[in-house]
Parts: C-alpha cells; sequence; structure tokens
C-alpha cells in the first residue's frame, strides 16, 4: 500500500488533535472513513473474494474536505490530500 497514504492518514490525525471541538457528526464520518481505510491497508490492495471493497473512499474524503472547509482548514486541506492520493490509487 501506498506509504503516501500512511503519511497523511498520520498527519491528518496529528492536525485533528490539535484542531480544538470538532462536531461530533463530522467526527463520527472520519471515524468511519479512517476505519474503512485500515481495513483496505490491512487486507492490502485487493479484497477477499465475498468481502465488501471500499469503492468510494476518495469521494466519502473529499466530501468531507468540503464540510470542513470553514471551520477547520487545517483538517480540509488534509482531507484533500488523503482523497487525492485514495483517488491515484484507484480506490
Amino acid at each position: 500500500m501506498d506509504s503516501n497514504l500512511k503519511t497523511s492518514l498520520k498527519s491528518l490525525h496529528a492536525n485533528l488533535a490539535n484542531a480544538g471541538p470538532v462536531d461530533e457528526e463530522l467526527l463520527d464520518l472520519l471515524r468511519q472513513l479512517n476505519g474503512d481505510i485500515q481495513a483496505l491497508l490491512e487486507r492490502g490492495a485487493a479484497p477477499a473474494p465475498g468481502e465488501s471493497t471500499t469503492y468510494g473512499l476518495a469521494e466519502r474524503s473529499q466530501e468531507l474536505s468540503a464540510k470542513f472547509a470553514a471551520k477547520h482548514p487545517t483538517l480540509e486541506s488534509g482531507l484533500r490530500e488523503l482523497g487525492t492520493i485514495l483517488s491515484n490509487m484507484g480506490i
């Protein structure tokens, strides 16, 4: 799996820790996205037969970046970068 993805996730976690209060709904969406990305990293690039895919992770991260744009611009840029990496990976 792309090391840029892992680096981007670490950076996003650090920025989130320093962002101050974040809306609980957005935090839940971030947790879900993070869980899906972690599952992808654990299993490698291809899902096992019958296992659900994580198609749309790039789009989901882009949607979250738009939601964070006004209140947390540092998180927005990290999510946008994450979405670009996922998109470039075809995820």
